[in-house]
């Protein structure tokens, strides 16, 4: 545990200096924060107040969530709003390609909420907002963070046959604590469908996960190697904030060295990169990740 005291409900106190996040600056950002205002854009990185928006934007890249903002399943670390979500916008695809032109972005990164209401989980939005970049920016380099289409391959393939640079889906957590904090995710289905990615022709895949949920060093090393076994390229490891009251308790700040020590093993372990820090988040230094 790190010198943070917890409070009586369990949740620690204080942030620890090494979060603390400074304001985004420079040219790029200022030029971006204004299209995104000027046109009504949406991004993950504004509407999630992501700690590296500055740094993302000024090396151009930038977060787009596609499938609308609710989702269908309520996880216990997740902000986004769960119930029912709305019908499926078909101009969807159209509208982020448009957004990334104007925005001039080099490297962007989809996601989407999961649409277990619908009988191809979103996986055709997903295939047609892919297909609708390229068109438009056939410049632009892309990352898929995917969810998991309950595991069936014909959803998994319609991504895999739009090839993007690189395909992303996180584990989140260790296998322990999955189901509390991912309640409708499993473990194994998670591992799987990162394989069947890897085994039917990925270009580079990739997952995250989230510290101080409560897991145990051998845990988070154990999933890690997990990762490797079933052939992903890129983990991104970062600190678990709790976005509000109602959700899951941060039980510890992990400190720098901790996260310096997973990353040295998980370069050991050979993944191709990994991302391992307090403020790192799943797109973090993303453009590099196609490399």
């Amino acid at each position: 545990m790190s010198l943070e005291t917890l409070s009586p409900t369990g949740t620690l106190k204080n942030k620890p200096k090494w979060l603390r996040v400074k304001l985004p600056t420079g040219k790029k950002y200022t030029q971006l924060r204004g299209l995104v205002d000027k046109y009504n854009l949406n991004t993950i990185c504004t509407s999630g107040s992501c700690p590296n928006m500055g740094e993302c934007w000024g090396e151009g890249t930038a977060t787009f969530m596609i499938l609308g903002n609710i989702c269908t399943r309520s996880c216990g670390f997740c902000g986004v709003q769960t119930g029912r979500p709305e019908t499926v916008d078909w101009e969807e695809p159209e509208k982020v390609a448009r957004s990334i032109k104007i925005m001039d972005i080099k490297h962007a990164v989809l996601t989407s909420v999961d649409r277990d209401d619908l009988k191809d989980m979103g996986s055709i939005i997903w295939s047609e907002t892919v297909r609708a970049v390229r068109r438009m920016n056939p410049q632009t380099t892309l990352e898929t963070l995917i969810p998991d289409f309950q595991g069936i391959e014909s959803h998994l393939d319609r991504i895999l046959e739009v090839a993007p640079e690189v395909i992303s889906h996180n584990m989140e957590t260790v296998r322990r604590l999955t189901r509390e904090v991912r309640i409708q995710a499993k473990y194994e289905r998670s591992l799987g469908v990162l394989g069947y990615l890897k085994e039917n022709g990925a270009n580079r895949t990739k997952s995250g996960i989230m510290l101080g949920l409560g897991e145990h060093e051998e845990e988070v090393i154990q999933t890690m190697q997990d990762l490797r076994n079933a052939k992903v390229d890129v983990v991104t490891i970062g600190q678990y904030l709790q976005p509000s009251k109602k959700h899951l308790p941060v039980k510890e700040f992990i400190t720098p060295d901790q996260f310096k020590k997973y990353e040295l093993l998980g370069l050991e372990m050979g993944f191709r990169h990994v991302e391992s820090g307090a403020l790192v988040r799943s797109s973090y230094k993303a453009h590099k990740h196609i490399k």
